[in-house]
């Protein structure tokens, strides 16, 4: 795939909230609770399904940063203390994510990115590579924005197949999810996936209605960039008048789009 170098999203640059929650002022008796937690969970692995439930109720969900919020961030603080890796690793987060309401599945897929290689380097600890996968799919198969958005974090990003990659971002761009708010784009993008998004821009014309201005940046460096613009200079000359304007609304959002600094 060809970069277009799109600049890093929030959530690529704040995907370990563990020094967010370390600095946030917790109250002490949660900080405590997590504390003793972690502890639980590290003897013995099967406490996570008690606890990780818990979490809001003990710790709240104050807003660490854009991305993250206080009980994801502490929920993402059990599951890497869970002393797994490989598949019985998997397991543990495929029970968790089937049992849990949307904030702790969106907590199992934000965390993913910091259980998919061995903490710290512990060669001991068998990664989790691919293993996930099927909670990714799992997520990117339902409608809820929030948690399609932490699918596609930097572990959807960079383990999701091409062409499905290039679906869940044609998914994110039906249900209005900024795709700034898309992990891997820059890396990702490519020319399919540019003339997707070039054929729904046209059928958005079509049909009269307004393009998101998102996906000009990543259709403009591609030749079906050109090939849209045929089009919709066809629409200018010759559509019906809804058309004609939502025509000419979308060149010149194109020809506006630049590559991605």
């Amino acid at each position: 795939m060809v970069s277009t170098r799109m600049p890093p999203s929030e959530t690529a640059e704040h995907s370990d909230p563990r020094p967010l929650l370390a600095h946030h002022p917790l109250d002490p008796a949660a900080r405590a609770w997590l504390d003793e937690s972690v502890a639980r969970v590290t003897a013995r692995p099967a406490a996570v399904r008690t606890l990780f439930p818990a979490v809001r109720r003990r710790c709240g969900r104050a807003r660490l940063d854009a991305r993250w919020t206080v009980d994801e961030a502490a929920r993402a603080v059990l599951l890497t203390a869970l002393p797994l890796g490989g598949r019985p690793l998997a397991d543990e987060l495929a029970g968790l994510h089937r049992h849990g309401d949307p904030a702790e599945q969106r907590a199992v897929l934000r965390t993913l990115p910091l259980l998919a290689a061995p903490d710290g380097g512990d060669a001991a600890r068998e990664p989790l590579g691919d293993l996930a996968l099927p909670l990714v799919r799992e997520a990117l198969r339902g409608n809820d924005s929030g948690i399609i958005e932490a699918a596609l974090g930097p572990y959807g990003a960079a383990r999701l197949p091409d062409a499905e990659y290039r679906q869940a971002v044609l998914k994110c761009v039906f249900q209005e999810i900024p795709l700034d708010r898309i992990d891997g784009l820059p890396a990702r993008a490519d020319a399919e996936l540019a003339r997707m998004l070039a054929d729904f821009a046209h059928e958005r014309v079509a049909a009269g209605r307004a393009v998101p201005a998102d996906i000009w940046p990543v259709v403009r460096p591609f030749p079906a960039a050109d090939r849209l613009t045929d089009r919709l200079t066809v629409e200018t000359r010759a559509a019906a008048p809804e058309r004609r304007e939502a025509a000419e609304h979308a060149l010149e959002a194109l020809h506006r789009a630049t590559a991605f600094p």
